[in-house]
C-alpha cells in the first residue's frame, strides 16, 4: 500500500488514480493524524501532495518530523516538496511571481526517481503550479535538477529515500510523469502490483464472513458497477442472491431488453424485473426543475426497491459503491 497524505490539492484523487493504475493499493490521509495513521497501515511508500497554502502560514499543514525517520521511502510533490524542506531544516522561501504552466526542466543528477527511462533525455516538459520554493537544502539532501526559475526543483536523500519533485507527475502535461511514479512505487518502494485473481479472492472471503447464510437483495443498473458486485456476490452465496432491475421507462429503447439478455442468459443471475414505468411518469408529472428530477427518481426508486425487497425478506443489502462515490 502507498499513502497519499492530502495537503488540500486539486489532484490528490488524480495522484492515487495514478498509482492504482499501477495496480497499487492507496489510502489517502490527512496530516494532521499523519504519524499515527502510517504507524498504523506501515505502507510501502508515503507520497505527500501538492497544496494551496504556504508552510509559514499560520495555519500550515506540516509534518511530524519523525515521519522522515521511519525508513519509509517518501516522495513530496510541489507543496510536499516544500514541506519536506522545510520541515528537514531546510530555507522555504516566496518567489516573484507565482509560476504556474508548462517549463522545463533540466535533470542534473541520476536517482532511483530517474532511473531506466525510455528515454535519456535530460530535459522534458513538467507542470508547474507554485509560488513558494526551497532556497536552501536541508542537511543531507542533494539537487538534481531544476528549472529557469528554481534552482532546487527536484532533490533528494537516496540513503533515506526521501525524494522530492517541485513539479507535478500525475498530470499528464508532465512528460514521464507516469514513469516517475512507477519508478517510484514499483522500483524504490518495492510494492507489488495487486493481482487480480489474488483480489477477487479476498473480496470472495470478506463476502462470505459478511454475509454468511444470509438473503440477500442487490439492485441492477445494467452498468458496471452493480453488475460486478452482484456477480462477485452469486459466487459466493448463489441462490440466496436475488437481484433486482426497476425498469423507470427513462431507458434507451430496447436496453431493459438487453440487460435482461445479458443478466439471465450470460452471466446467469437470478433477476427480477419490475415494471415501474407507471410510477415514475406519475412521480414526473408536472416536475420541470432537473434536480428536482433527480430527487423524485431516486426517491420513487428506493420505494419500489424496498416494496419489492420485503417479499424476498432478505437482511443484506448489496450495492456497487465504488471508491470515488465515498
Amino acid at each position: 500500500m502507498i499513502i497519499i497524505v492530502d495537503f488540500g490539492s486539486q489532484t490528490t484523487h488524480l495522484i492515487g488514480r495514478r498509482i492504482r493504475d499501477l495496480g497499487v493499493a492507496i489510502e489517502i490521509i490527512l496530516p494532521q493524524d499523519a504519524l499515527n495513521q502510517i504507524t498504523k497501515h506501515k505502507p510501502k511508500g508515503i507520497i505527500l501532495s501538492g497544496g494551496p497554502a504556504s508552510v509559514y502560514g499560520k495555519k500550515a499543514l506540516l509534518l511530524d518530523k519523525k515521519i522522515f525517520n521511519l525508513g519509509i521511502p517518501v516522495l513530496g510533490i510541489c507543496y510536499g516538496l516544500e514541506v519536506i524542506g522545510h520541515v528537514l531544516g531546510g530555507k522555504v522561501k516566496s518567489g516573484i511571481k507565482k509560476e504556474y504552466g508548462s517549463t522545463h526542466f533540466y535533470l542534473k543528477n541520476d536517482c532511483q526517481l530517474f532511473a531506466d527511462w525510455k528515454s535519456n533525455k535530460k530535459d522534458f516538459t513538467v507542470w508547474m503550479s507554485h509560488f513558494d520554493q526551497v532556497v536552501k537544502l536541508p542537511k543531507g539532501m542533494t539537487g538534481i535538477g531544476s528549472t529557469t526559475a528554481v534552482r532546487h526543483a527536484a532533490f533528494t536523500n537516496e540513503k533515506k529515500k526521501i525524494y522530492a519533485v517541485m513539479f507535478h507527475p500525475e498530470v499528464h502535461h508532465t512528460q514521464y510523469g507516469q514513469d516517475i511514479l512507477r519508478n517510484f512505487v514499483l522500483k524504490i518502494c518495492a510494492e507489488n502490483p495487486i493481482i487480480g485473481q489474488k483480489k477477487t479472492e479476498e473480496i470472495k472471503k470478506f463476502l462470505k464472513e459478511k454475509i454468511g447464510k444470509e438473503k440477500a437483495v442487490c439492485a441492477l443498473s445494467g452498468g458496471i458497477d452493480s453488475s460486478v458486485a452482484a456477480y462477485l456476490s452469486h459466487q459466493v452465496i448463489g441462490k440466496n442472491l436475488t437481484c433486482f432491475y426497476i425498469d423507470t421507462g427513462l431507458m434507451r429503447e430496447g436496453e431493459t431488453a438487453e440487460i435482461k439478455n445479458t443478466f439471465k442468459n450470460k452471466l446467469i443471475l437470478p433477476l427480477i424485473i419490475v415494471d415501474g414505468k407507471k410510477d415514475f411518469l406519475k412521480a414526473l408529472k408536472g416536475v420541470v426543475e432537473p434536480e428536482e428530477k433527480r430527487k423524485v427518481i431516486g426517491e420513487t426508486f428506493i420505494r419500489i426497491f424496498e416494496r419489492e425487497a420485503k417479499k424476498i425478506r432478505a437482511k443484506i443489502l448489496i450495492q456497487g459503491t465504488i471508491y470515488p462515490d465515498v
